[in-house]
């Protein structure tokens, strides 16, 4: 398991996305480094719960700057969200459920998303932004 490290490369070009951006990596890194620590699971949950939280904010705040901006993507960027939401929504029954372990594969999983959502969605999102706002 790897944190995710903010870069250049991971900017988008639109200040306040990227400020969101850091704002889920350092606490992907938190949940990251709590399950790694074997840190209480109440404290894990509590961190997984905000990590959601947030990322369901940011999903909103992008899709109003999509709106605002009459993104061409919008719905297929908006259905990225909803399929990301319903399996963090998953990962959060599962945990609750399975004695409150979280798996590698999990952690993995979201890294992943999280990053190639960014590189692949977000980039072109951001760009149309950048020329528009």
């Amino acid at each position: 398991m790897k944190n995710i490290t903010w870069s250049d490369t991971l900017s988008i070009g639109v200040e306040e996305v990227d400020d969101d951006h850091r704002r889920l990596a350092d606490l992907f890194n938190l949940f990251v480094q709590a399950v790694i620590d074997e840190e209480q699971p109440d404290y894990v949950e509590a961190l997984l719960a905000e990590l959601i939280s947030f990322t369901t904010w940011h999903f909103r705040h992008e899709e109003r700057l999509m709106l605002r901006y009459d993104y061409p993507a919008f719905d297929d960027h908006k259905e990225d969200h909803r399929y990301l939401l319903e399996a963090v929504g998953e990962l959060q029954e599962k945990f609750l459920a399975a004695d409150k372990q979280v798996t590698e594969e999990d952690i993995e999983y979201l890294e992943r998303w999280l990053i190639e959502h960014i590189m692949v969605s977000d980039m072109p999102m951001g760009s149309h932004l950048a020329s528009a706002m």
